[in-house]
């Protein structure tokens, strides 16, 4: 039996949802937009139903081209898969690692880790993706992403992991701070402080927003920013105090803090559960888990 569809159309169809209009999928397939109405118009009159209101120039998906998206990228995911796999079986190897990293961590844990697999692999190239925690978790379990370094915690979709350092999260306070001569601080006295945050999607906020929850307090929040070296800056000229990864810390007019009773976060190397690994990815996946104990 003839399938409705060929693979191509359900490539144009996916690229008009995510740009939005048919003249920017045009843009991004690089083709003519009368090219994609005509495929779609194709696609419609083979599946006899409509895939999109139209309307003043606007689009959104019916109830039966919602169901058709889901499928359409599923099946899109596995054909990149297959070819993969059999580009692979001819000796050929995937050039390319993908990999979010949040901030923090790949300004101060990462880079030996990175740079020496690139000097094991020096033919395959690394493409680090910044983004907050929650975002990396969102973009593995869609598929866009291959691999990320998540805080690995029971919250977010289901996905491989293994744990590749744990290290100790603590409050930032200027030197002069009356803070910064303790052994450690109380959460309640934390909140009793003006703070300076990441935005939310960070595992950095997410883990104040947690504790600030579970005490019932209100975070007194005078900046939110996600550059590093900003917020050290506002802490340091004494407009806030804030929390981070002990090692984030260590430099002049600074001090790190602990938390009373201390607080550990396990960071782990995360992957889509059931996902198709190339073998440019396993082979990052196995010099991370082998080198985890030098972070």
């Amino acid at each position: 039996m003839a399938l409705p569809f060929d693979l191509r159309a359900l490539s144009v169809f996916v690229t008009v949802v995510e740009q939005g209009s048919f003249s920017a999928a045009a843009r991004v397939q690089h083709t003519a937009q009368s090219a994609v109405s005509q495929t779609i118009a194709g696609l419609e009159r083979r599946l006899d139903t409509p895939l999109f209101h139209r309307q003043d120039r606007r689009i959104a998906l019916t109830p039966e081209g919602e169901v058709l998206l889901e499928h359409a990228r599923q099946l899109l995911t596995q054909a990149d898969a297959a070819q993969l796999a059999m580009s692979e079986l001819k000796g050929l190897v995937k050039g390319e690692v993908r990999i979010g990293i949040p901030s923090m961590l790949g300004s101060y844990y990462l880079p030996p880790l990175l740079m020496g697999f690139k000097s094991s692999h020096p033919g395959i190239q690394l493409t680090v993706i910044e983004a907050g925690a929650r975002r990396l978790q969102g973009l593995i379990a869609e598929r866009k992403l291959d691999l990320g370094i998540i805080v690995d915690d029971k919250g977010g979709p289901e996905m491989e992991r293994h744990p590749l350092l744990t290290e100790e999260m603590v409050v930032c306070v200027p030197s002069e701070h009356h803070f910064a001569e303790r052994n450690s601080v109380r959460p309640q006295d934390f909140f009793a402080e003006t703070l300076v945050l990441f935005q939310d999607g960070y595992f950095h906020r997410e883990f104040v927003d947690q504790m600030a929850e579970r005490l019932n307090m209100r975070p007194d929040i005078a900046f939110q920013s996600n550059l590093i070296p900003l917020t050290k800056a506002i802490v340091r000229q004494g407009f806030g105090i804030t929390t981070f990864l002990r090692r984030v810390i260590d430099e002049p007019g600074l001090k790190a803090v602990s938390f009373d009773p201390p607080t550990w976060l396990t960071l782990s190397l995360a992957w889509q559960h059931g996902s198709y690994l190339s073998r440019a990815e396993r082979a990052f996946i196995d010099y991370a888990i082998a080198h985890s104990n030098f972070l």
